[in-house]
């Protein structure tokens, strides 16, 4: 059985901060749960922890894929798993960090949807749609049959939805209503602290400071260094938010405060999604309003959870038996 410890939240919450804190008090190591952050060249728009930040801890996960290639949730998981094992299996304990909800659920739950098969058929149908009519239209017919799924995923997510909605017409059921029937991986022994915030201005503002932060830091100039290396304009990495509104700027077609701006509004509207999956899972919730980093990482180690963790792997490691 291998202990586990994931740190979730929205965007701009302090993930980052409080795992590596909690990396350096459980003898820990972190891999990313970001779809973004797994591009090299992103580190910037993505918030991916820099080297200093990292404190010595190591990460996984992050700019390690080509930003022009497409990247699933079934490589993720493939990979995660492996690095997961790994950790665990040198006494150290792993440390999930990241707001991708489908990622954290491909590694916790035994997520398996090849039963509803493929049908290229349906995907040539779907995509049409969605080329005749809109992503919007696209995703307002997959909210009619999954609400939930369609909840999770943006509208320029085309290819999850389509898969969302295969999944619906092929096994008849929601792929969100399968999830609610599945369980914790049996090898697992999970900590999940989930990151919410009680005002949710005091988050938005925090978003606000973020996005200018990232344009001082140079955002304009990294999107521009993607495209310029020969990143497709609509490649799965470039739909990420800061990068689809950059990208019309760059090429001249938009105004770029009216873009920082766009990027404001789509952050406040991702962490609302990332808020309602984690309303919905079993989490130790954290409200991270009003409060100092140093705050935070008090009252994680005293949950008792966290605090059982640490005493469980001082005297055992991070691993019951081999798996």
């Amino acid at each position: 059985m291998i202990k586990l410890l994931v740190i979730t939240g929205p965007t701009a919450s302090g993930k980052t901060g409080l795992g590596v804190a909690l990396a350096e008090k459980l003898d820990g190591e972190i891999i990313s749960a970001d779809s973004m952050q797994i591009y090299k060249g992103m580190e910037i728009g993505t918030a991916a922890a820099t080297a200093e930040e990292r404190r010595g801890i190591p990460h996984y996960m992050i700019a390690c894929k080509d930003p022009a290639e497409e990247y699933s949730v079934s490589a993720y998981r493939q990979e995660a798993e492996g690095i997961i094992k790994d950790i665990a299996r040198r006494g150290k304990l792993p440390i999930v960090v990241g707001g991708t909800g489908m990622y954290i659920d491909a590694l916790l739950y035994d997520m398996n949807y090849s039963s509803a098969g493929k049908n290229e058929e349906l995907r040539r149908e779907f995509a049409a749609f969605a080329e005749e009519n809109g992503t919007q239209a696209l995703h307002d017919r997959l909210r009619q049959v999954d609400p939930e799924s369609a909840e999770k995923l943006h509208k320029n997510d085309v290819k999850r939805i389509i898969r969302a909605l295969e999944i619906f017409y092929l096994s008849g059921s929601s792929k969100s209503s399968q999830r609610q029937e599945i369980k914790i991986k049996p090898y697992l022994s999970p900590v999940i602290i989930s990151l919410e915030c009680s005002d949710r201005q005091y988050l938005y503002d925090r978003i606000d400071r973020r996005v200018d932060s990232m344009m001082q830091q140079g955002l304009p100039d990294e999107v521009r260094a993607l495209l310029d290396a020969g990143v497709p304009a609509d490649a799965q990495s470039m739909k990420a938010i800061g990068y689809r509104q950059l990208v019309p700027c760059l090429l001249g077609e938009a105004d770029l405060g009216q873009a920082v701006e766009q990027i404001k509004k789509e952050s406040r509207h991702y962490a609302k999604r990332q808020l309602t999956w984690m309303r919905r899972r079993d989490c130790l919730r954290l409200d991270i309003a009003g409060k100092t980093a140093e705050q935070l990482l008090s009252e994680a180690l005293d949950l008792p959870p966290v605090a059982a963790l640490g005493a469980t792997l001082t005297q055992n490691g991070c691993m019951d038996k081999e798996i």
